[in-house]
C-alpha cells in the first residue's frame, strides 16, 4: 500500500487559482490549461453552463494513470444571461453597464478526474456593483483590467473599489472556492502541506 501524494495537474492557466492553491498549502505537480470551446447552448442556464464547461475542461486534459486533474471555471450570470469573458473594451463597457447598480451571480465550478471517476462541485455568490459612473468606467475600462475576466472584472483588481457588498465565497468570487477545493482534493488524497 503507498502513502504516496498522487499527482496533481491543473487543468487552467489562472495564475489566480495556482495563488489560490499555495494558500491552502497545495502545489500543483502541473499546470495544463485545457482549451475548450466556451460558446453557450441555446437557452443554456448559467449554472448548468458552467458545470459543463468546468467538466469539459477537466476532460479535455490528458491524464495519465494516477493523476488528479483539478479544473475550475468561473460565470458571471446577469438573470440568465451568462456573462463570459469580454472581447474587447467596448463588450466590457457593456457588461459593466448591465451590471452596474445591481446584484448579479458569480458561479465557479470545480471539476475532478481521478482512477476513481469524476466529480463536479458548485459554489454561487452573489455580488452587488455600485453605480458606475462614466468617468470610472472610462478609468477602469483604461486599466485593462477587464481583460480576460468573467463579466469584465475581478474583485481583487482595480473593480473591488466598486463592490460594497458580496454574500457567499470570495475565493470563489476570485476563481476557486478554496473550502471545496480543499474538501475535493482530501477525497482524491491531495491534502495541503504545512
Amino acid at each position: 500500500m503507498t502513502t504516496e501524494r498522487p499527482r496533481l495537474v491543473l487543468a487552467s492557466a489562472s495564475p489566480r487559482r495556482l495563488e489560490l492553491l499555495r494558500q491552502i498549502g497545495i502545489e500543483p505537480n502541473e499546470v495544463r490549461p485545457a482549451d475548450i470551446d466556451e460558446t453557450p447552448l441555446k437557452d443554456e442556464r448559467p449554472r448548468d453552463y458552467c458545470r459543463r464547461v468546468t467538466l469539459a475542461k477537466a476532460r479535455a486534459t490528458e491524464r495519465a494513470p494516477g493523476e488528479v486533474i483539478l479544473a475550475a471555471d468561473t460565470t458571471v450570470a446577469a438573470g440568465r444571461r451568462i456573462l463570459g469573458k469580454p472581447t474587447d473594451a467596448d463588450e466590457a463597457r457593456a457588461f459593466l453597464k448591465l451590471l452596474s447598480g445591481r446584484r448579479h451571480r458569480v458561479i465557479t465550478a470545480l471539476a475532478l478526474i481521478d482512477d476513481h471517476g469524476e466529480r463536479v462541485r458548485d459554489v454561487v455568490s452573489h455580488v452587488k456593483l455600485a453605480r458606475i459612473s462614466g468617468e470610472d468606467l472610462d478609468w477602469y475600462l483604461a486599466t485593462d483590467d477587464w481583460q480576460g475576466k468573467a463579466g469584465a472584472y475581478a474583485i481583487q483588481g482595480p473593480a473591488g473599489s466598486f463592490i460594497p457588498w458580496i454574500s457567499g465565497s470570495y475565493t470563489a468570487i476570485m476563481g476557486l472556492p478554496v473550502h471545496e477545493a480543499a474538501r475535493l482534493l482530501a477525497s482524491a488524497g491531495i491534502r495541503g502541506q504545512a
